[in-house]
């Protein structure tokens, strides 16, 4: 991970969602360096690389969570959605914040420090994840567009039925 990177309390992400070329709106983020500094400069320096351009939000469940940032979910073949990363993995960093309804999280396999490109935005509190996964930031405004993706149809994996995309941009 570049050491240029830096990032502080008053960074923000901007996710720009769209579905067949019709925009959805913007989530904005904040993020917690106090807390989770080497998710929180994972997150951003993929985005600084437009690693998240093109990828979808893969798996939405109502009443918990939309997860997203899977390379494969570039690919329109939705049999590998979920199953992508950067090629490295970041160890966790569990800490006090809560999964609060629009917490960001780290996405992991079962190991703990499986974390690489994934990321969930919580829909609703979901307080058993707490000391499980890392929570790294929270949505600042746009939660409205996190309910439209979360109210999408999707098939028998969660996966929604129509690609909803991000653009994600990074500003200090």
């Amino acid at each position: 991970m570049s050491d240029m990177i830096e990032v502080t309390t008053n960074t923000r992400a901007t996710i720009a969602v769209s579905s067949q070329g019709e925009s959805w709106g913007d989530i904005v983020l904040k993020f917690y360096p106090d807390v989770a500094p080497n998710h929180a400069k994972n997150f951003c320096k993929l985005a600084a690389e437009q690693f998240y351009n093109g990828t979808t939000f893969h798996r939405v469940i109502p009443g918990f969570m939309i997860q997203g940032g899977d390379p494969n979910s570039k690919n329109p073949d939705r049999s590998n959605h979920g199953m992508g990363g950067p090629g490295y993995h970041i160890k966790a960093e569990f800490n006090n914040r809560q999964h609060k309804r629009g917490v960001l999280s780290m996405a992991r396999a079962q190991d703990p420090d499986s974390a690489g490109s994934q990321f969930f935005v919580c829909v609703a509190d979901a307080l058993f994840l707490d000391g499980q996964y890392t929570a790294f930031g929270e949505v600042v405004s746009g939660l409205e567009v996190v309910d439209r993706v979360v109210a999408a149809k999707r098939d028998g994996r969660d996966n929604p039925l129509e690609r909803i995309e991000m653009t994600v941009t990074i500003a200090a």
